[in-house]
C-alpha cells in the first residue's frame, strides 16, 4: 500500500521561501564569548553594535561574583513557582532594592520583561473594558492586550491630541475600566514618550497609566531610574514596567508602583502564579547590578557620552539616524535587502550590527539598529564609524 505524502507543513516551506526572496529571513548568529564591547561571532572577534547591554554590566565582575557565591548559598533553581514554594530571601531582597531604586511603594519581579506585561494588562482590565496604546508600543504589550480581552484603541504614536480624541470617542461609546499603556523609549526609533502631557490626561480622565521602561532603566533619568525620574513624575505614573535584562546586564523583569496594583499582580499576575521564579544566580547578580547603580553615576554618564559621540559622528557622515533622542541609533537605510547587505558587509569588516526589517518595523523602514555601550571605548567607536563609512560609501548610502 502506498504511504500518502503529507502537505500539512508546505504552507511554511512556502512562509519560509517568501521571506528568504524578500530578504526577510532572520539568519541568527552564535555567540561564543560573554557579551561585551567585542563578541566571537562565528568563531570570529567582532566589534558589538547589537546588544541591549547598555552599561557593559552582562559580564561584570561584581556581577559573576555575586551570581557564584548565591548558587554556592542557594543552589540553581527556585524549584516552584513564587506562590507555592519558590520565594527565596534573595526575590524579596531585589524587589524591595527595586522599589527603593524607583522610589515607588512597591515592587514585583517576572522571567522577563514579557512575561511583565502579560502579566500586568491582563491583571488590569479584561471584556467590557478599553486599553489606549501608542500605535509603536512594542510586541510583548500588544500581547499582553490582546490576552486581555480589552477592546484595544490604538492611538497615533506619541500623539497626545490623538489620545486625547480616542479616549473622548470611547466614553461616548461606553466602557468599563480603561488602561492607558505606552513604551517609555520605543525600542526601534529611539524616541522618547510624551509622558508628562500623557500623564496629564491619565490625570484629568481618571484612568490608570501604565510605561513599559525597558529602555528606559539603566538610561534615562538621574542615575538610569527611568522615565518617571526623568520627567520628575514620581508617584503620578501607576504601573511602571521595566527588564532587568537589558541595562542591569541579566535577564528578568519588573513592575514597580502602586503597592495595590503590586500586591494584585501577586494574586492574579498568571506568570507570577504559574511559572517558576527567577533563578537564583540570575536574582543575586540583579541584586548586584542595583547596587553599582546607585552607588554611581559613572557608568550612565559614560553610555551617554559615547552614544552623543556615535549620532554625531554618523549624522557628519551623512546617514539617517531618525528621530532618536537615546543611545538607541537607527541607521534607517529603507528596504530590507539593502539592510541585510549592509548589516553582512559591516561584518565583513568586523562589526556586527544586525539588519532588523519588517515585521520589526514597518516595510519600507529597514534599518540598522545600532546600540551604543558602556563598555565601548572611544577606539572601538571610531573603528565602527569607519566601517560604516566604508560600507556607506561602497553600497552608496552616503557620498
Amino acid at each position: 500500500m502506498a504511504t500518502q505524502t503529507s502537505t500539512k507543513l508546505d504552507w511554511i516551506t512556502h512562509e519560509l521561501d517568501q521571506l528568504q526572496s524578500q530578504g526577510l529571513y532572520n539568519t541568527i548568529r552564535t555567540i561564543s564569548s560573554p557579551q561585551g564591547a567585542w563578541l566571537v561571532v562565528d568563531d570570529r572577534r567582532v566589534l558589538n553594535f547589537c546588544s541591549n547591554n547598555y552599561l557593559g554590566l552582562a559580564n561584570d565582575a561584581r556581577l559573576v561574583a555575586a551570581a557564584k557565591a548565591a548558587v554556592d548559598q542557594y543552589g540553581v533553581g527556585p524549584g516552584a513557582v513564587r506562590s507555592i514554594a519558590g520565594t527565596f530571601s534573595l526575590h524579596v531582597e531585589l524587589e524591595r532594592r527595586l522599589a527603593a531604586f524607583k522610589g515607588v511603594e512597591a515592587a514585583i519581579t517576572f522571567q522577563s520583561g514579557f512575561n511583565a506585561n502579560l502579566a500586568t494588562i491582563p491583571a488590569l482590565v479584561g471584556k467590557g473594558d478599553v486599553i489606549f496604546s501608542d500605535r509603536l508600543n512594542h510586541a510583548s504589550i500588544i500581547d499582553g492586550c490582546r490576552l486581555s480581552g480589552a477592546k484595544i484603541v490604538a492611538y497615533e504614536h506619541c500623539s497626545p491630541d490623538s489620545l486625547r480624541a480616542a479616549i473622548a470617542a470611547e466614553r461616548q461609546a461606553g466602557f468599563g475600566r480603561a488602561l492607558i499603556v505606552t513604551d517609555g523609549v520605543f525600542s526601534m526609533d529611539g524616541d522618547v514618550a510624551p509622558l508628562p502631557e500623557i500623564q496629564a490626561i491619565a490625570r484629568a480622565e481618571d484612568i490608570l497609566l501604565m510605561v513599559d521602561d525597558a529602555h528606559g532603566e539603566g538610561v534615562l533619568g538621574p542615575g538610569g531610574r527611568g522615565i518617571v525620574a526623568h520627567f520628575d513624575l514620581h508617584g503620578q505614573v501607576d504601573v511602571e514596567v521595566g527588564t532587568l535584562s537589558k541595562a542591569f546586564g541579566v535577564m528578568g523583569g519588573v513592575v514597580a508602583g502602586d503597592k495595590t496594583i503590586v500586591e494584585w499582580l501577586r494574586q492574579r499576575g498568571r506568570p507570577f502564579l504559574f511559572s517558576s521564579a527567577l533563578t537564583v544566580p540570575d536574582t543575586a547578580a540583579c541584586l548586584a547590578a542595583v547596587e553599582i547603580l546607585e552607588g554611581s553615576t559613572a557608568l550612565v554618564d559614560r553610555l551617554w557620552a559615547n552614544a552623543n559621540y556615535f549620532k554625531a559622528e554618523m549624522k557628519r557622515l551623512g546617514f539617517d539616524t531618525g528621530a532618536s533622542t537615546t543611545p538607541i541609533t537607527p541607521v534607517m537605510l529603507g528596504e530590507a535587502p539593502l539592510a541585510q547587505q549592509f548589516s553582512r558587509a559591516l561584518l565583513d569588516k568586523g562589526v556586527f550590527a544586525m539588519a532588523i526589517g519588517f515585521p520589526t518595523v514597518p516595510k519600507g523602514k529597514a534599518r540598522i539598529r545600532v546600540m551604543i555601550s558602556a563598555a565601548h571605548s572611544q577606539d572601538d567607536l571610531d573603528q565602527g564609524l569607519a566601517a560604516f563609512a566604508a560600507v556607506g560609501r561602497a553600497l552608496g548610502v552616503v557620498a
